[in-house]
């Protein structure tokens, strides 16, 4: 398996050039996974890629694939990104019927299970189920659209969740997504964050440059 540091810089592609996507992800080799953003216009309204773009991307990607699913009847879909071969595979907790047995059917067939949670959705019903998962995703945006503000009041959200990974004594990455910057970054880490989204951010500039301002940010931070 891939080593990586406690706190981890995912780029997500949504920002990149789709035109020159194989050089895109070259630029961020000195990042830790490619957060890749799959959205078919239904559990949200944009409309992204699929499996055959996926494909691709797995086959070129200097770095491992962070799926993000944004889609419906995840039960349905997610496998098939892990059998693509994606390091980790995120589907929402609103697009499933069974997140337990979803998590378990991608770590059988060899990837991280993560679980995302919309701004408005409770986590409470999670807490108790977090050793089910490798990941769980804490969206401070809405889902759907690349370079929205980052939601503050979603903070108290985090720091309930990394609470509870604490208290069971959990290896579970804490993932944020939407509104990551260098000015932001600090204030999710606080709240317990190890794992960072960030779009605009870094494609916004010289990506390998952005990644370290993005992983000096975090480090100040950490506790």
């Amino acid at each position: 398996m891939n080593d990586f540091p406690a706190q981890r810089i995912n780029p997500s592609i949504l920002s990149a050039d789709f035109v020159n996507l194989q050089h895109e992800l070259e630029r961020i080799a000195t990042a830790d996974l490619v957060h890749v953003d799959v959205m078919d216009n239904h559990f949200v309204p944009n409309l992204t890629m699929g499996p055959p773009i996926v494909d691709r991307i797995q086959a070129v990607s200097p770095i491992p694939l962070d799926m993000h699913l944004m889609i419906a009847d995840a039960d349905r879909w997610a496998p098939g990104y892990a059998e693509q071969g994606a390091y980790s595979v995120t589907f929402h907790a609103e697009a499933t019927t069974d997140p337990v047995a979803l998590a378990r059917r991608i770590r059988d067939i060899g990837a991280r299970a993560g679980i995302a949670l919309k701004p408005g959705t409770d986590p409470e019903p999670y807490l108790e189920l977090l050793g089910e998962f490798d990941q769980l995703l804490v969206m401070t945006v809405e889902p759907g659209f690349g370079g929205q503000s980052f939601m503050h009041d979603m903070m108290p959200k985090l720091a309930r969740i990394a609470e509870a990974k604490r208290r069971h004594g959990l290896d579970l990455w804490l993932q944020v997504d939407g509104g990551i910057t260098v000015d932001t970054i600090g204030i999710a880490a606080e709240a317990g964050a190890d794992t960072f989204v960030a779009g605009s951010a870094v494609y916004g500039g010289v990506p390998e440059d952005r990644i370290a301002e993005l992983r000096a940010a975090a480090a100040q931070h950490t506790h």
